[in-house]
């Protein structure tokens, strides 16, 4: 053995034991069998994240290259600054990472990281189906592929993912909270920018509409008590896939 390996060696054996557990989440100890099916490192797992991560940045280039060249209902710019757009393929991103990642190298917290994207990718659906899109728009599949992926495929998929793999760590209450924060920079984002060049990206947000900002920020009210309650039951129903997974105090 050389020098530099022993010196690494005696480093990685030093290391205090509570340090090197609380890097990783806690293991698997109940319904075992079930549960190693359904780990992320299985490759049908991995596979699936694959697919829809590739699909879901696919979906959003999709629409930023019809920007770009004048076939889309914005410009590039615009199309930048839709949370459907940031929060897909930030989400494609996640799926991307965890398919070609052990779980075991990921930070602890990484399903907290996951949860927040299934987060902002059911609310996406949500918003989309209840406050933009045209009436009876939901009911039909003659669509943009892309809009199909974003609003439809990728809410479905975030939120079965979040419920289906397997995960050992419980979340606290300030989960749902820090989740929150994202949404709320984006909508003071979406008001000075739209301050700036008089363009909003959703009609609900604009205040140079009928009736100013009275009505934009009683919707915007709704809507962000809305993204809170969601966010409490979607760290509650992770709270109980990790607890199908790991019963705490029990080795």
């Amino acid at each position: 053995m050389t020098l530099r390996a022993s010196r690494v060696r005696w480093h990685t054996d030093a290391m205090p034991a509570p340090h090197r557990a609380a890097s990783r989440p806690p293991a698997v100890n109940r319904a075992v069998a079930a549960n190693r099916a359904l780990h992320p490192d299985r490759a049908w797992v991995r596979l699936a994240r694959l697919l829809l991560g590739g699909v879901a940045i696919a979906a959003v280039v999709w629409n930023l290259w019809r920007s770009a060249i004048g076939l889309g209902d914005n410009t590039l710019d615009q199309s930048l600054s839709h949370f459907t757009n940031q929060t897909s393929f930030a989400f494609g991103i996640v799926l991307l990472v965890g398919a070609l990642s052990r779980r075991d190298r990921l930070p602890a917290r990484w399903d907290d990281l996951r949860g927040a994207f299934a987060y902002f990718a059911v609310m996406t659906g949500l918003i989309y189906a209840l406050l933009v899109a045209e009436p009876g728009e939901m009911a039909r599949w003659d669509l943009e592929w892309s809009n199909l992926v974003l609003h439809r495929l990728v809410p479905v998929a975030g939120l079965a993912g979040w419920l289906v793999v397997t995960m050992t760590r419980r979340g606290g209450w300030g989960r749902p909270l820090a989740w929150l924060l994202y949404p709320i920079a984006f909508l003071v984002y979406t008001w000075v920018r739209g301050a700036i060049v008089d363009w909003y990206p959703y009609g609900f947000l604009d205040p140079t509409g009928p009736g100013g900002w009275s009505p934009v920020l009683a919707t915007t009210a709704q809507v962000v008590v809305a993204f809170l309650a969601v966010g409490v039951v979607v760290h509650l129903l992770g709270n109980a896939r990790a607890a199908l997974a790991h019963r705490r105090g029990r080795r």
